[in-house]
């Protein structure tokens, strides 16, 4: 349980443990029933309002660690914040856990539901700068260090001259931010564009990676070509288990979420998802993993 303080909520460290993404069709369930997992995530935007929606919130964190997961800010356009949309995101903040995870979505909308189907940039030494300065306005207008997390995408700009991990590792390094890793959006990404899943966990920085995000996907087949969807709409699929194996093995145990957000099941399908990773969780736990440079 949380410290209460008054009215007041003291936030909670999210764990080293799994969690899941609760979504409005199961506030009634979990309230009445809470999951055993060890961590919930919600989307910001869902929240701004106020009324009976941030009561709701409240609530939850009064048992669980809570994380934020903004989908209506874009760190990666070209054009200034939303100041009055982060404005409302820092009203949140303030008196809600201290994790955050926006990903870096041009073009995305304050309406935005799902931060995972958003573009990405082109990764060039231009849009690491205004990425950057982006994330420390955002970081300046919490008090806090937020968390970028990888996108997953579907077609690449001939004009990048930086590649992901190193575009990301960038970033860090600049900022002080830290890093959401997608273990599904990197196995994606890698499926659409040939690339090397287990080369970019080898590549991201170890240290700055403090959650861990897994979803299902989809396939289309594009004129005799595979294309992989995050759509977040079925469970983790066994190619990805593989992959956060290998990141476990690499970065020891983190934070762990299971987003479901599309054809949305049972409640308890979820936590059976968080309950597999729970278990990986423990063997790397119990392997000793630990973080590499």
């Amino acid at each position: 349980m949380s410290e209460k303080t008054g009215s007041q909520i003291s936030p909670q460290p999210i764990p080293a443990t799994a969690g899941i993404g609760l979504r409005q069709p199961h506030y009634r369930v979990a309230r009445d029933e809470p999951p055993a997992v060890g961590w919930l995530e919600v989307h910001s935007e869902n929240f701004l309002g106020g009324g009976a929606a941030l009561r709701i919130l409240e609530g939850f964190r009064r048992d669980y660690p809570v994380s934020l997961h903004g989908v209506g800010l874009s760190l990666g356009t070209a054009g200034p914040l939303d100041r009055a949309h982060l404005g409302r995101v820092a009203d949140l903040a303030r008196e809600s856990s201290p994790a955050w995870s926006p990903s870096i979505c041009p073009g995305a909308s304050p309406a935005a539901s799902i931060s995972t189907t958003c573009c990405r940039c082109p990764l060039t030494e231009e849009a690491l700068a205004v990425v950057a300065a982006h994330v420390g306005e955002m970081q300046d207008a919490l008090g806090r260090a937020i968390l970028v997390e990888n996108p997953s995408t579907y077609l690449e700009y001939s004009h990048s001259t930086i590649g992901e991990p190193e575009f990301l590792t960038e970033l860090v390094r600049r900022t002080g931010c830290g890093l959401l890793l997608d273990v599904n959006n990197v196995f994606v990404s890698a499926g659409n564009h040939g690339h090397d899943a287990a080369a970019y966990l080898a590549a991201v920085p170890a240290d700055a990676v403090h959650e861990i995000h897994l979803a299902g996907h989809s396939t289309r087949d594009i004129d005799g070509a595979l294309l992989r969807i995050d759509d977040h709409g079925s469970a983790v699929a066994d190619p990805v288990w593989a992959l956060y194996d290998a990141a476990l093995a690499r970065l020891g145990p983190v934070p762990t979420l299971i987003e479901w957000d599309s054809a949305i099941p049972a409640l308890a399908v979820l936590v059976d998802e968080a309950i597999k990773a729970g278990g990986r969780l423990a063997t790397a736990a119990e392997r000793g993993d630990a973080r590499a440079a």
